[in-house]
């Protein structure tokens, strides 16, 4: 697999006008409007309800079951300043479940903002919860340049952290979603299939699925399987430079179990993602098949970094890339693999394990682009003029296509 030596973000703009960027969710999930495109055939629309009829009965659905967390907490200092805090990821402990189950105290990655009105080390709220007065406190451990890692404790031995974060935080909206958080986000920045906490945005192609539409999939014969990848905040940064090959690209934890492992080996060619987050864990389980099976990792987490998927061997055969990944997980008593990917998608590449995709609509110039780019071709541009004439609404809470290349 080769990808050109340098790819210009400006051939991936296009005229977004903010009226099109959804500020509000639709009242009903699945009467979003659905994009239907299917390589070498003209684009069409329906409505997300009537997904079932365009997916044929061969085929695997798999969503990313991860939950978004109530990650963005605000401290008030006695001067009237706010210091906005969004929690990216656990320090320590690093394991999102333990961090999530920790009392008294933890460590996590933040990014502040109004950090310059914080000059003290420590900064404390008191908080209400069962009728009980406790105090959070949040102190600085360590900074760099584009965050800092923060300890938090609190007095009141009966709550952890999860607890912590749905007492005191509000939902992450995104940035291009220019209003406070209110009740609605909480439900609805939220696939109904969320289980484990973790991310601080939402797998927006998920916020569609009704359980209508769950059970029109089914009725159907099509498979049903889940997978997990925490979503970070760098999902949302921007490409700024002039070639995508200089972007820095985000890192994000996935779980991989055994058993999803031989579903995919066994579903080969058939599989549909939902999601963008989908579709990059289900490209790093194909490379980190080659990965293991090539240089014998043995470390806790393993990783597979930005570019490494061009340059590991390029023809291993899918089937055989899961098998070896099944066997790793085999021989050392595995149920589940965690991981990290740093994959970033570009024009150029081959995928192995995404037949087709349902996406919403993103940034221009974005790393999400990029990827919808990379699986269409030059066909994004004509999807995106449609959605635009279509009166189509774009990002988060807008609304979403189908794309398939068969």
């Amino acid at each position: 697999m080769k990808i050109r030596n340098k790819i210009p973000v400006d051939d991936y703009h296009y005229d977004l006008p903010e009226r099109k960027i959804a500020a509000f969710p639709l009242p009903e999930r699945d009467k979003s409007k659905l994009l239907i495109y299917i390589k070498d055939r003209p684009i069409k629309h329906d409505i997300f309800q009537n997904l079932a009829n365009y997916i044929d009965s061969d085929k695997i659905v798999i969503f990313n079951n991860t939950k978004v967390i109530q990650a963005r907490i605000i401290f008030r200092k006695q001067t009237g300043a706010s210091i906005e805090i969004l929690c990216l990821n656990p320090i320590e402990p690093a394991d999102y479940e333990v961090a999530f189950q920790s009392t008294k105290s933890c460590i996590w990655k933040c990014v502040v903002g109004n950090l310059k009105k914080w000059k003290t080390d420590a900064i404390d709220k008191e908080f209400t919860y069962d009728g009980i007065k406790s105090r959070l406190i949040a102190k600085k451990e360590e900074q760099n340049d584009s965050s800092v890692n923060i300890r938090f404790s609190w007095n009141n031995d009966n709550l952890n952290f999860a607890d912590i974060l749905e007492i005191n935080g509000t939902t992450p909206l995104p940035p291009y979603i220019k209003r406070e958080a209110i009740s609605l986000d909480k439900k609805r920045y939220q696939t109904i299939y969320s289980k484990y906490n973790g991310s601080i945005a939402a797998p927006t192609a998920g916020l569609h699925i009704s359980e209508y539409v769950l059970n029109e999939l089914s009725v159907k014969g099509i498979k049903l399987h889940e997978l997990t990848l925490h979503v970070g905040a760098g999902t949302f940064q921007p490409v700024k430079e002039k070639y995508a090959n200089d972007h820095k690209m985000h890192s994000e934890q996935f779980i991989i179990s055994k058993n999803a492992v031989t579903t995919l080996i066994n579903n080969i060619d058939n599989t549909i993602a939902v999601g963008t987050t989908t579709v990059r864990t289900l490209e790093s389980i194909y490379w980190l098949g080659i990965k293991l099976r090539n240089q014998k990792i043995r470390d806790e987490v393993v990783r597979l970094d930005q570019w490494e998927a061009y340059s590991l061997p390029q023809d291993t055969d899918v089937r055989k890339s899961l098998e070896d990944l099944h066997n790793y997980m085999k021989n050392n008593s595995l149920d589940q693999l965690f991981a990290e990917t740093q994959i970033m998608i570009v024009p150029g590449y081959k995928f192995r394990l995404s037949a087709g995709m349902i996406t919403n609509f993103h940034l221009p110039k974005s790393t999400l682009l990029l990827l919808v780019a990379a699986f269409v071709g030059g066909s994004w541009k004509e999807i995106y003029e449609y959605a635009l004439k279509n009166e189509f609404r774009f990002l988060s809470y807008g609304d979403c296509s189908l794309l398939l290349n068969e």
